[in-house]
């Protein structure tokens, strides 16, 4: 029996991998989870499936999605990559399914499943999983061990737990003063929405990466735009003071931009998007297919063969009717204009609005419960071959309190996987 003492900070996805794969090599882990729910960011990520990893099984393919951190997760991947996130879960019993973009969910289409699965592993491992324990702060004895103080979480009143069978019948909240010591610390807190979320890395001795918050869209005041909420689109779209650019779908809101195209934007442009204070010209070219010259060769064709028909009654594949129409107001056209009697300049400023569609960002909105950060302990202070310190040795990172962040669509879910797995193992080495 490996009688290493392990306490594991942060009862979410990578904090419950690193837990398991300690405790299934023998050591002694507890989990401290200072709300009342373990698991909470599995639970509600994917509006409720889960989406577990992405089908993407080339390591070096797989770290070009992290805006930051994919080159210090290269060599990670290597030894535990989305085909070994798939086999960790099909050899307990979860299946996982790829849809049409590459998003891997369990094919039970329910995040309850993945919740399910890491707290049956985590008890069958004797981890011991306590609720309600915020650590108020981590010393480094003198002989290598950690001290911690807990106190009791009391932002919030416990919530009603899903499937109150599988927490376990003694899991014990903080008390007053409490003190706990342990061998190893894992720091596995999420992302943090605010400097202080890192304190205990800070007083081991990390530096702080700021924090700011990365995969948000775009609030856009534009009162035509607001009225196609649903509508969708594949465009190409770019931010000229930030010099990003990406093509993908676009998805318009009640509140101005979304979908995997604006997410792209967002996160590899989180800081100077901050920078910029939310604010800046967004250009959307609905056209990505077609150059100014080819639009206008089309208009040209349709005066021929539909001269009598109004612009607004023929639209533009693949441009849906109600987008083609509120373009052609947008660019100054009347709705009644015919085809036969559209002119040269209605023309060419039809395109350009077809091409290079101008909006004014004003701010960013977020789920406040599903958020990534960019942002976190920087990175030139651990070893990633196992997820240890550099500068505090016994003190290991999993997850995104860690200055790593992806691109929708599975890869935070994998990097936390990913380092917990690792960081689990070399804890318990």
């Amino acid at each position: 029996m490996n009688s290493r003492r392990i306490v594991v900070v942060g009862g979410g996805a990578a904090g419950f991998f690193a837990a398991i794969a300690a405790a299934e090599r023998g050591a002694e882990v507890t989990v401290l989870e200072k709300t009342s729910r373990f698991l909470e960011k599995v639970r509600i990520s994917g509006g409720g499936r889960c989406n577990v990893t992405h089908a993407c099984f080339e390591s070096r393919e797989f770290a070009t999605r992290y805006p930051r951190g994919g080159r210090q997760l290269l060599g990670p991947f290597h030894n535990f990559s989305a085909r070994d996130t798939v086999a960790w879960f099909e050899s307990r019993g979860v299946n996982l399914k790829t849809e049409g973009d590459g998003r891997m969910f369990p094919d039970t289409d329910s995040s309850q499943t993945i919740v399910n699965c890491l707290m049956d592993a985590a008890q069958k491992a004797g981890v011991n999983l306590r609720l309600n324990c915020a650590v108020e702060s981590a010393v480094k004895r003198p002989d290598g061990t950690f001290e911690l103080a807990l106190v009791p979480e009391r932002r919030a009143p416990p919530r009603p737990v899903s499937n109150p069978a599988r927490l376990p019948d003694a899991f014990v909240p903080a008390t007053a003063d409490e003190k706990i010591s342990c061998d190893r610390l894992l720091l596995a807190t999420g992302g943090c929405r605010a400097a202080a979320a890192g304190h205990l890395a800070v007083a081991l001795g990390h530096a702080l990466e700021p924090p700011v918050p990365s995969l948000f869209t775009f609030q856009i005041e534009t009162p035509w735009l607001r009225e196609l909420a649903g509508v969708s689109a594949l465009a190409d779209v770019s931010v000229p003071a930030a010099k990003l650019r990406e093509r993908g779908p676009v998805l318009v809101t009640h509140s101005g931009l979304s979908g995997p195209a604006i997410l792209k934007l967002s996160a590899w442009g989180a800081r100077l998007l901050h920078d910029l204070n939310y604010q800046f010209s967004l250009l959307v070219n609905w056209l990505p297919e077609f150059d100014l010259e080819k639009i206008l060769h089309e208009f040209q064709a349709r005066r021929t063969t539909a001269g009598a028909k109004l612009l607004v009654n023929v639209p533009f594949p693949p441009l849906t009717a109600r987008l083609w129409e509120q373009l052609i107001l947008a660019s100054g056209v009347a709705r009644d204009t015919r085809w036969a009697v559209l002119t040269r300049p209605q023309a060419r400023a039809l395109a350009q609005q077809l091409t290079r569609t101008e909006f004014s960002v004003t701010g960013k909105s977020l789920n406040k419960d599903e958020f990534v950060t960019c942002g976190g302990v920087n990175l030139g202070g651990v070893n990633f071959k196992t997820l240890e310190s550099k500068v505090c040795p016994g003190l290991f990172f999993a997850g995104e309190l860690l200055d790593i962040d992806g691109l929708t669509g599975g890869f935070n879910f994998q990097a936390a996987w990913t380092t917990g797995f690792i960081a689990g193992g070399a804890m318990a080495a």
